[in-house]
């Protein structure tokens, strides 16, 4: 009876799963990424009505308006978008005797702009060193709350021009000329990669940036010596403690900004966009707050809704192709290097809100663990 039972037990067990057949491979595999990434260029018009029918996930670039108010599936991401540099003519007795008054006028003229904020100090709150100098960047505000300088000649530079027509002089007789300079093209024009890291480890601090805009302006020897010691002592790590590499970041931006007839008088925010909407949309968005969604973590974080672990996410870019596809000589333009951040794995990633690094797959643990 016993030899029965058990035959009858077999045979259902051969009848439940006999059905199973080798070589059937599931049609998705779970994994942290999406399965496809399809990177597509969009010019901004292009990219709104494909943002809303979900036929992109998220627009990586400036430039995308809403021709309407976006629906609650619709989300902005803030970042640092530019630097807005004022820079006297030296050939301008005006411009150089009273610059300072001058920076002020132009910064407070500025303030029209949408996407503007007045901060007269070239470390902003979207640094992760900022708060190592954020009673310097008060002062620096102090400074030029002067009284204004009238019938300016201003010179405008790039898109610049194009929003204030009114400082549109041509020629050389200039007293005042307003540049801007993209926050994210300037980390990625010092970057490059080396052993599996992106380098070199300085280069999203606010100090190493305000060398890069504000270190021309010296002219007088002493202070172009103690401007390249201090920086050169920061690259080496030539300090003992971390008070005194504070001290050695707010010393060099301090020789940066001893004077007005070059600085920065703000900056200007950059919104990217995103769809949220379930299930078309996406979650567990990392961004840069220097960069942006251009930015590795947010390749490594973002999770499609439909399909929490696998799908496919299909971004929007507002450049073209422009350099070799070549991982060690090429990819050095925007759509190149977003391309380089979805296949390439580095060891370290920048971390999103902090001037430093973050570990990328793996832990810091402690020894024995």
């Amino acid at each position: 009876m016993k030899w029965l039972t058990k035959l009858v037990w077999i045979l259902g067990a051969v009848a439940v799963f006999g059905v199973a057949r080798g070589g059937h491979e599931l049609p998705i595999y779970p994994s942290f990424y999406p399965h496809e990434i399809d990177i597509r260029s969009l010019a901004p018009e292009e990219a709104a009505p494909a943002l809303r029918e979900g036929k992109i996930q998220a627009y990586i670039g400036r430039g995308l308006s809403l021709s309407r108010a976006p629906g609650a599936e619709i989300r902005a991401v803030e970042s640092l978008g530019s630097f807005i540099l004022v820079r006297a003519n030296p050939s301008s007795p005006r411009a150089q005797n009273d610059a300072c008054a001058v920076a002020g006028t132009v910064m407070r003229a500025l303030a029209s702009q949408d996407d503007f904020v007045a901060h007269p100090y070239p470390v902003t709150p979207f640094h992760g060193d900022y708060l190592h100098h954020a009673d310097l960047a008060a002062a620096a505000s102090a400074r030029l709350a002067q009284t204004p300088a009238d019938n300016l000649k201003i010179a405008a530079r790039g898109r610049l021009a194009q929003l204030h027509p009114e400082w549109s002089v041509r020629d050389a007789d200039w007293d005042v000329e307003v540049a801007e300079v993209d926050a994210a093209e300037l980390v990625a024009s010092a970057m490059f990669s080396m052993n599996g890291w992106l380098a070199p480890p300085w280069v999203r601090t606010g100090w190493f940036q305000a060398e890069r805009l504000l270190a021309d302006n010296a002219s007088e020897p002493d202070r172009m010596q103690r401007i390249q010691s201090d920086a050169q002592r920061l690259k080496r790590g030539d300090y003992t403690s971390l008070v005194e590499r504070i001290n050695l970041e707010r010393e060099l931006v301090s020789l940066l900004t001893a004077d007005c007839r070059k600085i920065v008088a703000g900056y200007t925010i950059k919104r990217e966009y995103v769809n949220v909407e379930f299930s078309a949309g996406i979650e567990n968005i990392g961004y840069d707050s220097l960069a942006g969604l251009h930015s590795p973590i947010f390749i490594r974080t973002v999770k499609l809704k439909d399909f929490p672990w696998n799908g496919w996410l299909a971004l929007g870019i507002d450049a073209n192709p422009a350099a070799a596809w070549n991982p060690i000589g090429g990819m050095t333009d925007p759509f190149g290097r977003l391309m380089g951040f979805a296949v390439g794995d580095p060891a370290l990633l920048p971390s999103p809100y902090e001037a430093g690094w973050m570990l990328n797959r793996i832990s810091d643990l402690p020894a024995g663990r």
